[in-house]
């Protein structure tokens, strides 16, 4: 068993396709078929069935995708720690972040970063909470940045921030548009569309903690992402709950206007996470450091 075939079989189990495999390896399909049979001929059970034109994972082969990602995500690290050892403003610091960090917040820290260390070698992957803990369990990622951590997940920073819910500015606001906020009723909140993320989003898993503390079933629109949503609020086309990093300078502007109710806005914390008792390597506890000496706190 080789690393090649473990990382063969990971792309065909993400792909769902010998072809689509092939291309995201630059190989050829016959190559991805030939690691895929030797890794189950080693394992002794089969890890692929067909289904239809492509293929899919047996309930062994999902079992064991599981573990393929992690030593493959151990073996990156490994060499990225060695490769840090004796410079870790020269290593390697794979990154995930939830989607409105990953938008908003994470860009200006890398900046940062690198502008101190142009030599790291970065990699930061934007996805829905959920995937990014994912990442985080299979050793794809040195570190995580998001809301409240997981089990079996460490805080090692953390840095206060709100989620707040806005709707496009009254054409009748006028001389009111520079107002932090407006006050608005239960009712105003239940008739109101929201525009929210999919399932899996950590907004999405908050907006519904809302809605059950208000006792509201208000009309909810699901869209793919935080820039699609924010511009569908301008628009008019309803409200949603939100970052205030990802929607502060159309606060500031006057395009949006911030509604107030009970428990809203809602007090909250941006995370940096890694895997609970696991040591990090050189380059990842360098950044963990230097987003302490910039102000955030020590978790």
């Amino acid at each position: 068993m080789t690393l090649g075939q473990l990382r063969t079989f990971v792309a065909l189990a993400d792909t769902g396709s010998g072809r689509a495999a092939a291309n995201r390896l630059v190989v050829s399909q016959p190559a991805v078929s030939a690691a895929v049979a030797a890794l189950q001929r080693e394992v002794g059970v089969a890890l692929v069935s067909r289904e239809g034109r492509g293929l899919r994972l047996t309930e062994a082969g999902e079992i064991f995708a599981g573990y393929a990602r992690r030593i493959i995500g151990l073996s990156d690290e490994a060499v990225a720690a060695a490769a840090g050892a004796s410079e870790p403003g020269l290593g390697r610091l794979r990154l995930a972040a939830v989607t409105s960090a990953g938008e908003h917040l994470v860009p200006d820290l890398l900046a940062v970063f690198l502008a101190r260390h142009p030599g790291a070698d970065i990699s930061l992957q934007v996805e829905n909470r959920q995937r990014v803990w994912e990442l985080l369990t299979h050793h794809e990622v040195d570190l995580a940045i998001g809301g409240r951590p997981p089990a079996r997940a460490s805080s090692l920073a953390w840095l206060p921030h709100q989620l707040v819910v806005v709707a496009a500015r009254r054409p009748s606001a006028g001389r009111e548009r520079k107002r932090p906020g407006r006050s608005v009723s239960r009712a105003d909140l239940a008739q109101a569309t929201w525009l929210l993320r999919e399932p899996g989003s950590g907004t999405r898993a908050t907006a519904d903690e809302v809605f059950a503390q208000l006792d509201l079933a208000p009309r909810v629109l699901t869209v793919g992402s935080n820039g699609a949503i924010v511009r569908s609020v301008r628009i008019g086309l309803g409200v949603t709950l939100i970052s205030r990093d990802a929607v502060s300078a159309d606060l500031s502007a006057g395009t949006l206007e911030e509604w107030t109710h009970g428990p809203l806005p809602l007090e909250r914390a941006w995370h940096l996470v890694s895997r609970a008792d696991e040591a990090l390597g050189p380059t990842p506890r360098l950044f963990v450091e230097e987003l302490i000496a910039a102000g955030w706190r020590r978790g």
